[in-house]
């Protein structure tokens, strides 16, 4: 139903967590490398992922550019950060749609947000906490874009 996009990845764990979660929903992962970790096999991440690995729809890239080439962007392309002021909850979804989310101990460079300021979202805390674990942040996201297309995925 939606695309979750992971630039350069460095837990295996949240990649499984988030495998599982795009596996729930219908949503397709990407992945962009560099990982922080070996690769997509290792035993952590499946672990996280539990047996719904093998069912999910799983792209890997060797950088954005070869995503960019299979995948065009766009202005349904969405940027998860901690640098806007616009929250996830004032924009409409639409199935289908691309949501980008960066290194968990970087966030997504600033030049990629520069591309789509309009499109940058973030997820409102009420105190000076740094940022959610990457994991929640898209189970977050992902959840409001089903609950703004609720018709269209209960009838997938």
């Amino acid at each position: 139903m939606f695309n979750i996009v992971l630039l350069e990845p460095r837990m295996p764990g949240n990649v499984g967590t988030i495998g599982r979660l795009a596996y729930a929903t219908g949503s397709v992962l990407h992945l962009i490398k560099p990982y922080g970790f070996g690769d997509i096999t290792e035993k952590e991440v499946r672990r996280a992922g539990l047996d719904y690995w093998q069912f999910l729809e799983v792209h890997e890239y060797d950088n954005i550019e070869d995503f960019w080439s299979k995948n065009p962007f766009g202005d349904r392309h969405f940027m998860a950060t901690t640098k806007t002021n616009q929250a996830y909850f004032d924009m409409q979804y639409l199935p289908n749609d691309y949501f980008y989310f960066g290194r968990e101990d970087a966030g997504l460079p600033e030049e990629l947000l520069n591309q789509s300021i309009e499109t940058c979202i973030n997820i409102p805390m009420v105190n000076d906490a740094r940022s959610l674990n990457i994991a929640n942040s898209v189970s977050v996201i992902v959840y409001d874009a089903i609950r703004q297309n609720f018709k269209v995925f209960k009838a997938q």
